[in-house]
């Protein structure tokens, strides 16, 4: 299947950090992850033309998405510790890949989050439409 490159009226790492808002006071716990679920948008192109997804396809982001935003982390994830050692540094607001049964769905500020422990992190990405 070819690349779909998704139309976005909005950039969808900035349009998650907007939606969440301000979760300054929220205290993520050891090596646990808290994830912004990436939710691809109605319209995509591909070769040029313009389409639009199901509505069932775009529900089913919310219980099949395989990427998301870090925008809160422990304070020992992804830490270099004992014998696990990361070759790759993560950082708020990166994209990165899942599986889509890793850790427990929870809603923060009305935008759906998952809640990893680091472990869970198979990937980074620099555009979340890659990954499908």
């Amino acid at each position: 299947m070819p690349y779909v490159k998704v139309a976005h009226e909005v950039d969808p790492k900035q349009k998650l950090i907007e939606e969440i808002g301000d979760i300054s006071s929220l205290k993520v716990l050891h090596h646990q992850v808290l994830v912004a679920v990436y939710q691809r948008p109605r319209t995509a192109m591909l070769g040029g033309k313009t389409f639009h997804l199901a509505d069932t396809t775009v529900a089913e982001d919310r219980f099949q998405s395989k990427v998301g935003l870090i925008v809160a982390m422990g304070p020992t994830a992804f830490a270099n510790t004992g014998e696990w050692k990361w070759d790759e540094e993560f950082n708020i607001h990166d994209w990165i890949v899942f599986p889509p049964s890793s850790g427990w769905n929870v809603t923060v500020n009305g935008v759906l989050c998952r809640m990893l422990p680091d472990t869970g992190v198979k990937m980074k990405s620099p555009d979340p439409d890659m990954i499908y």
